[in-house]
């Protein structure tokens, strides 16, 4: 096809929007974040100022690169891979625009209103009844366009990459509005419907369920198609992929009780919790090495494209991220692990190994594709992904040591049954884990600096006629 008729066939201004966003918003959340880690190493960098305090601003850090950079990724991607896999153009554009102006208004609402402390004090559902009432109608929005467009598909057969993409808008939409579920006071306050147990449940009945469909259906989606694609390979076992579906969307939704250990909910829901979290470890590992197999044949591009290391790896902490979360779910090594920085770290495992990743590698393709161009510094991306890959193992690394020492602190006893340590003593030996942590954040921030520099230049270039079209070789 050429690129005339590719622009009149596809809507790529709404997909590109999103790409600029999600690489803002990525630089501004780790900003955030590594700004928040830093203050645990260095408690003065506060300034005693509330509204820049740990408490304050890492919400905002885990809104704007969950939300943010995630929610555009998850936006752009999924705009970009419904026309392609469908072969029609974006259906309601009015819908689709509106989603990210909604999304986007939300996203700035978080940021203005956390640091103010206003907050309904939910986990990855802080924000406010009205802002919750904006996210929702800019994920309907999407949803909306996004169905229109499979509707209007010019082939029968639907892509596994939507269908995991499908399950993830029908699933938080659902999970997002019932934990939403508020009595308002005025614009500043809000009751929950829920009390006591049941709100604890019911919140992470959402927040479980959004690390599984907004953070794993979504990106998986993704994974199907930019990886296959980015290798110019076939996905390694179509029927693979359709178990991996229907196992981990009927799975998921029962392991969110897994967060609750050793507290007042029932003792049933905790190890049916736990038992469906260690049934997760299948689907997530045939997904895992359905991705990696897709490779099959391709590995050489490992050497000369950092893009695609960016993917490959991305499965990797995908495996490890599935595999380690499923063992924590398990009740004797959850009582070691709950409540410490080891919890920390599985999620950024999650989020800096596999989401990030995945979610770098799929955006630079799409810049390449969309803009018809190489990048404007082979060197940059190949730097950015060192970069990142670094402070991902630092944080990584630094969150599973120190929450080992802090859950084995918290248990010691002496023969008479006291706590050797106080919890005073816990905290000054995280000190120099902290410190890593902070360099670790520091990179990553970094790295997605360089690509937003990087994605700047690239565009300017094309503008300017500079820069270096795509060989057909490339685009097929």
């Amino acid at each position: 096809m050429s690129s005339v008729a590719e622009k009149e066939q596809y809507n790529y201004d709404i997909v590109k929007v999103c790409v600029i966003l999600g690489i803002v918003l990525g630089v501004l959340g780790t900003f955030i974040g590594t700004w928040v880690a830093s203050q645990l190493a260095v408690p003065a960098l506060s300034f005693d100022i509330a509204e820049i305090t740990f408490g304050r601003l890492r919400p905002v850090h885990t809104n704007v690169v969950i939300f943010g950079f995630g929610g555009f990724l998850l936006l752009g991607g999924g705009f970009y891979m419904v026309q392609h896999t469908t072969h029609a153009r974006l259906r309601l554009e009015g819908f689709a625009w509106a989603a990210v102006a909604f999304w986007l208004i939300g996203c700035l609402l978080v940021v203005a209103t956390l640091p103010l402390g206003l907050t309904q004090g939910k986990e990855y559902h802080e924000a406010e009844w009205w802002i919750d009432i904006i996210l929702a109608l800019g994920w309907v929005c999407l949803t909306i366009t996004t169905l229109a467009t499979i509707a209007a598909r010019k082939m029968s057969h639907i892509y596994v990459g939507l269908w995991f993409y499908m399950a993830m808008l029908f699933m938080v939409t659902y999970i997002f509005v019932f934990n939403g579920l508020a009595i308002p006071v005025d614009m500043t306050f809000s009751y929950s419907a829920y009390a006591g147990v049941h709100d604890a449940m019911i919140q992470w009945w959402w927040g479980h369920n959004a690390v599984g469909f907004f953070l794993t259906a979504g990106f998986i989606g993704i994974m199907y198609y930019f990886v296959p694609k980015h290798a110019n390979r076939p996905i390694y076992s179509y029927r693979l992929s359709i178990l991996h579906f229907w196992s981990l969307t009927f799975l998921y939704v029962w392991v969110g009780a897994h967060h609750l250990h050793y507290t007042a909910i029932p003792d049933w829901t905790q190890s049916l919790g736990a038992g469906m979290s260690i049934a997760l470890i299948f689907p997530s590992w045939g997904g895992m090495i359905n991705g990696m197999m897709t490779m099959s044949g391709a590995w050489d591009k490992l050497r000369t494209d950092p893009v695609m290391r960016f993917m490959v790896v991305s499965l990797a902490f995908y495996g490890m991220s599935t595999f380690e979360g499923p063992m924590m779910a398990i009740k004797s090594v959850n009582a070691l692990s709950h409540y410490t920085d080891w919890t920390v770290g599985h999620v950024h495992s999650g989020a800096l190994g596999w989401n990030a990743m995945i979610a770098i590698g799929a955006l630079y393709h799409m810049i390449t594709r969309m803009w018809n161009t190489e990048m404007w510094s082979t060197k940059l991306v190949n730097a950015h992904f060192w970069i990142h890959l670094t402070g991902a193992i630092l944080y990584i690394t630094a969150m599973w040591g120190s929450g080992v020492l802090q859950g084995l602190m918290w248990r010691a006893f002496d023969e008479y049954g006291n706590l050797i340590y106080t919890f005073a003593d816990s905290v000054a030996a995280m000190h120099p884990f902290y410190v890593i942590r902070a360099t670790g954040g520091f990179l990553v921030f970094t790295g997605l600096s360089i690509m937003l520099f990087n994605t700047i230049k690239t565009i300017s270039a094309v503008k300017a006629g500079t820069n270096i079209t795509l060989t057909a070789e490339a685009k097929a």
